[in-house]
């Protein structure tokens, strides 16, 4: 039986480059970074090397790169820089909306193609926000946020706090973490005080991460103990996940553009051939390639229980979600898809499809054929039950 993997929105492997470069802080170079002695000062130059190539990978300076043990810690690190309000999208990440409630959130909507509503955002900024939180792109639906425009309201608001000799500061946090390897991740181009990147979604390992922050933020440490990260993070240094993070956003960047390109054309070949074979498939997510993240699709078929679809495509070597890992794990509909307001019948029988490096024309030929069937048998189950 053909095995297709089409879930690299949760998880990528990682490449053998990556593999060989961490591989000797493993073993022959396991020395800890902060000891005194010759053998560990190399595994600090290793550490403190692959500080400088992330940030180089993203136009920063190396002492504003802080790694961390992946998204989640470097979103709450981020949020832990403020004590007043804060202000994040509906579709934001578990992560950044568990955060966002510890700190008196204010959400606000996004329309039904996941983008944020642009003017309750600036409504919400108003007077004492501290934070603004709006990830880059989704990593369930794939809509890409307009950040510039969201930057704008940011700097407009501090404009006016200056004129009103408001000292309260206003700062704007992405979590790029989906959008890296697909769409640039420069900072500068971005245009936002914070940012959060996850290795494991970049063909990378996982429980490693960073968050970048521009001079003017001030971070408050959440871990307390030997003071490492400039006492930012105490805790031993993670020199193989380090190195291999680098490693990973490196070639990341280097094949995003054709490696985009390509994955653009598998995602249209899914939805035109999703179409063909199930007519009543309801898609989400922006209609414009330049608002979606390249290889996702969102698709959806009323009246199939997902968790059920899942388990019936595994059993024939299909491998797909049923969007963030997060929420699939507790068998729940999204908080995503209630906030762009599709009804429970369809929501509840969602696949997220997320294709990447390995994924080829003949998965997705193989893919769709077996979708298509496993709906129809769930759908025609489905019946069964109603009329029994």
């Amino acid at each position: 039986m053909k095995s297709v993997y089409l879930d690299y929105a949760a998880a990528t492997p990682m490449t053998t480059q990556v593999l060989d470069a961490m591989a000797p802080y493993w073993s022959e170079q396991f020395y800890n970074p902060s000891a005194p002695y010759a053998p560990a000062r190399t595994a600090r130059r290793a550490f403190e090397d692959a500080r400088a190539r992330l940030a180089h990978a993203i136009g920063a300076r190396p002492g504003n790169v802080t790694l961390t043990a992946g998204a989640t810690e470097a979103n709450n690190l981020a949020f832990a820089s403020v004590a007043g309000p804060v202000v994040v999208s509906a579709i934001e990440h578990e992560s950044v909306l568990a955060c966002a409630e510890a700190h008196g959130a204010r959400v606000v909507n996004v329309a039904k193609d996941g983008i944020v509503d642009l003017v309750a955002l600036r409504e919400a900024v108003a007077g004492d926000a501290e934070l603004v939180s709006v990830s880059l792109a989704n990593g369930e639906i794939g809509t890409i946020q307009p950040l510039r425009a969201i930057g704008d309201i940011v700097r407009e608001e501090r404009m006016r706090r200056l004129e009103r000799a408001n000292p309260t500061p206003l700062f704007l946090h992405t979590d790029a973490s989906q959008a890296a390897g697909h769409i640039s991740v420069n900072v500068s181009s971005l245009g936002v005080d914070m940012m959060t990147l996850s290795a494991a979604k970049l063909y990378g390992p996982k429980q490693v991460g960073l968050l970048w922050h521009a001079d003017g933020v001030e971070l408050r440490p959440l871990v307390l103990g030997g003071g490492q990260e400039g006492g930012l993070r105490s805790g031993t240094e993670n020199v193989a996940g380090a190195v291999g993070f680098a490693i990973a956003l490196e070639q990341a960047e280097a094949l995003r553009p054709a490696e985009s390109r390509r994955l653009r054309k598998l995602a249209a070949l899914v939805r035109m051939e999703l179409r063909k074979a199930v007519p009543y498939v309801v898609f989400s997510g922006p209609s414009q390639d330049a608002r979606r993240l390249p290889g996702l699709v969102h698709a959806s078929f009323p009246g199939v229980e997902a968790r059920r679809l899942v388990i019936a495509l595994e059993r024939k070597g299909v491998y797909v979600g049923t969007g963030s890992a997060c929420a699939a794990s507790r068998m729940r509909v999204s908080h995503v898809l209630k906030a762009i307001g599709l009804s429970e019948d369809v929501a509840q029988g969602s696949l997220r499809i997320s294709m990447g490096r390995l994924t080829t024309n003949e998965d997705i030929a193989y893919a769709i054929q077996i979708i298509a069937k496993s709906v129809e048998e769930e759908r025609g189950r489905s019946h069964r039950e109603v009329r029994a």
